[in-house]
């Protein structure tokens, strides 16, 4: 079945922000009766697929994809201060940083002083840098390859043959 022009702009702006009622509106539905609408619109599967379809082209454009997003992940794991330091422990020019620290980095401390009067000679100092949460990102890293590191796993190998066995069993026990 064909989108109607109001549910297929509904598709499109849904895209913007994935709220759905905001969509709605943005679409030209009642504001009145966007919640409504939106929630209408959301469960029928020709919209659903819509929506997807849609995604998909927004993220093949822009590149991105699951292995994108492990990419990423693997370079901010493997990310070393030794990269942005010279070897007397001096900080490199923020130019010479791997594009990773560039891209990665949530924020940088700077200060900058003048040590002489003719206002030439400045020195920046780094005060402090903003790194990822690293463990954060490992526990991204171990959801997206599934090898579930930081789930308790709890085995138990019980066979019961029925109900009053089981009973036995705990009323042996204590």
């Amino acid at each position: 079945m064909a989108l109607t022009d109001k549910q297929e702009m509904f598709c499109r702006e849904y895209l913007i922000d994935l709220n759905a009622t905001q969509a709605a509106i943005r679409a030209g539905y009642s504001v009145k009766t966007a919640n409504r609408t939106a929630s209408e619109n959301l469960s029928k599967p020709d919209i659903q697929n819509r929506i997807v379809e849609l995604k998909n082209k927004r993220n093949d454009a822009v590149g991105i994809n699951a292995a994108y997003v492990l990419q990423r992940l693997v370079e901010i794991d493997q990310m070393d201060v030794a990269d942005i330091l010279n070897d007397d422990g001096s900080l490199k020019a923020i130019s010479q940083w791997p594009l990773c620290w560039r891209r990665t980095l949530q924020g940088i401390d700077l200060s900058t002083t003048i040590r002489e009067f003719d206002e030439e000679t400045e020195e920046t100092v780094l005060k402090k840098i903003k790194w990822p949460d690293k463990v954060k990102n490992l526990e991204l890293l171990g959801k997206h390859v599934d090898v579930q590191a930081f789930r308790e796993q709890v085995k138990s190998n019980v066979v019961v043959d029925s109900l009053s066995d089981l009973m036995d069993e705990l009323t042996e026990g204590s």
